[in-house]
């Protein structure tokens, strides 16, 4: 499994929903669009790999949407061109293996208004609107219904919430928490429903290691032992 982010919250609530069930390995480069990404794809994900993974989240748009600067630098990559790329990096993908499965994360919302006060006298000013956000999560949505490709749509699922602006961000922009569980929730509807062979979903998917064993804790009898593997009780979350 590869999901790219650089987020601390929702990186380490995937690897802890899969513990023991799968091997997530978390990837993102902070200020990346898709242009650079299909740079370093081939490198990434090489096709003559002999373990290819099993489901690849794949997220781009947020920094493709933002207003172009006057210079041509910057993260801003067109409507156009943003379509495009994700369709290269689908077809890519999709090349891997025929069991590989896809998810792409459209373009969240954010909080213009503390977007537009934070900031910084390292950066020229920013320019990020939801109605930008919004042009560039329909079109990955539109895309992806195309190529047949399951597709999250947080540009809705974050305004469902009553103080969206406040709770999901830490700054306006990158995800607090909060904002990172409606993420995984999101994921993990589209892993439950999803009608793929075999499933994703980690409830359905087998534990590694999982024999009983005379290593594990003795029961209260004195004379078994319990079987961790599967045990999610002590989890903060008790993910669906």
């Amino acid at each position: 499994m590869s999901a790219h982010t650089r987020d601390f919250y929702l990186s380490n609530i995937i690897k802890v929903i899969y513990y023991g069930w799968n091997s997530a390995n978390l990837r993102g480069y902070y200020g990346w669009n898709s242009r650079r990404a299909l740079e370093v794809l081939d490198r990434v994900f090489p096709k003559d790999e002999s373990n290819q993974p099993s489901l690849i989240i794949t997220y781009f748009g947020g920094n493709d949407s933002m207003g172009p600067h006057p210079s041509d630098l910057g993260p801003h990559v067109s409507l156009f061109e943003y379509i495009d790329n994700m369709r290269k990096i689908t077809v890519h993908l999709k090349s891997l293996s025929d069991s590989t499965r896809l998810i792409f994360l459209t373009c969240p919302p954010v909080d213009e208004e503390r977007v537009n006060k934070n900031t910084s006298e390292y950066f020229s000013h920013l320019v990020r609107t939801n109605e930008l956000c919004q042009t560039y999560s329909e079109a990955c949505i539109k895309l992806c219904q195309e190529l047949d490709i399951e597709v999250v749509d947080l540009f809705t699922a974050f305004q469902r919430r009553d103080n969206w602006e406040t709770d999901c961000f830490t700054d306006g922009v990158h995800l607090s928490a909060e904002g990172s569980k409606i993420v995984v929730e999101e994921i993990l509807k589209v892993l439950k429903e999803a009608e793929w062979n075999p499933s994703l979903h980690w409830k359905s998917m087998p534990t590694e290691f999982s024999d009983d064993s005379p290593y594990d804790l003795v029961a209260a009898d004195g004379e078994t032992t319990l079987n961790p593997s599967e045990w999610t009780f002590h989890r903060a979350i008790q993910w669906d």
